[in-house]
């Protein structure tokens, strides 16, 4: 049976007062540009060939799938470090596996929905999570509401960030993937395909943790650190992302997350006992080099870069509210991430 609590994503709050205004989002593939920062550049030379690739209209899996047929390999030789949005045009890196042999041309490949920029060799496999983070170039249109509003929350995003919730498309259409994930740990329905299994439990790993947040900020806690957090690198404090093991918080940040925790019981006891460990994601997402221009009225373009597993919905949903055309209705979108 189907448990109410996870049948819909709640609607988590927001860090800034809501501006009240609206923009339609992705009304063209060009509105929405994506380009991933790599950790580094390919080498030269090694047993992987690592491709450069532009791709409008379609997702990072179908690509992957063009390229193993064209370089005559299994699909689990190509690799790549993040999904990307397909109704975009993004750019990013395949890897392919060809140690033998002569190297293909592949800039010469031709196909309506991407292109090879440019290609070379490496020693290593692209994987996910292999990269910085990415670019976006975000066209709003039909903008609707008080542009002072819009920029007093612009300005606030730019200095404090946004919170760093998990973007609806790690949950699936209508946050079914989390639904599916309780069944799944409560044993009320068995998942052979360990593909899927993957997806419920990021799923549902990822509902906790925006959950914590969430509920940090319901009590007036945003941009604070609480006694017993555990702070990251940038000195932001973190959340739980939940598996075996303690919480690595202690004393008022701790009970806040068991308190959690207690309230979603089945997801954390199942999550426990399916091999994850413990982690900590930063609770605050900071845009880099972010700017934003309005070249007409109705218009507004935002520019910015966003670290690896960072949402760039977490940013847009801090400034105002948008919709996307019916069409995405019908398909998961894949969005800019890399995260675990």
């Amino acid at each position: 049976m189907t448990h109410a609590l996870y049948t819909r994503l709640p609607l988590w709050p927001s860090a800034y007062p809501a501006s009240g205004a609206s923009a339609s989002l992705k009304c063209l593939n060009e509105d929405f540009i994506v380009t991933e920062l790599p950790l580094q550049p390919p080498s030269g030379a090694g047993e992987h060939l690592w491709l450069d690739v532009e791709k409008n209209g379609a997702n990072t899996a179908f690509v992957a799938q063009q390229l193993a047929q064209v370089a005559g390999v299994q699909d689990r030789d190509v690799g790549y470090a993040g999904l990307k949005d397909r109704y975009a045009i993004t750019r990013q890196w395949f890897s392919i596996y060809l140690p033998k042999g002569e190297t293909p041309d592949l800039t010469q490949l031709q196909h309506p929905e991407f292109k090879v920029l440019g290609q070379s060799r490496h020693i290593k496999k692209l994987r996910p999570g292999d990269l910085q983070g990415n670019r976006f170039r975000i066209v709003l249109r039909e903008v609707i509401g008080e542009r002072a509003a819009i920029e007093a929350n612009l300005n606030a995003v730019a200095a404090q960030g946004v919170p760093n919730y998990f973007g609806a498309q790690r949950f699936g259409f209508d946050g079914g993937n989390v639904e599916q994930g309780r069944a799944m740990l409560a044993r009320e329905i068995r998942v052979r395909n360990p593909k899927k299994k993957g997806i419920y439990l990021s799923a549902v790993r990822s509902f906790v943790f925006n959950e914590v947040l969430a509920l940090r900020i319901q009590q007036g806690l945003w941009g604070q650190s609480l006694p017993g957090d555990l702070m990251d690198e940038a000195g932001q404090p973190t959340g739980p992302l939940w598996g075996r093991g303690r919480v690595a918080s202690s004393d008022q940040a701790q009970a806040l997350e068991n308190g959690v925790a207690e309230r979603h019981a089945t997801l954390c006891d199942g999550m426990e006992h399916a091999g994850l460990d413990q982690e900590r994601r930063a609770l605050v997402a900071r845009p880099l080099e972010m700017s934003w221009d309005w070249p007409q009225a109705d218009r507004l373009v935002l520019g910015f870069a966003l670290p690896a597993g960072n949402y760039a919905t977490a940013v847009l949903n801090e400034i105002l509210r948008t919709a996307e055309p019916e069409r995405h209705a019908e398909n998961e979108p894949e969005g800019a991430d890399s995260s675990p």
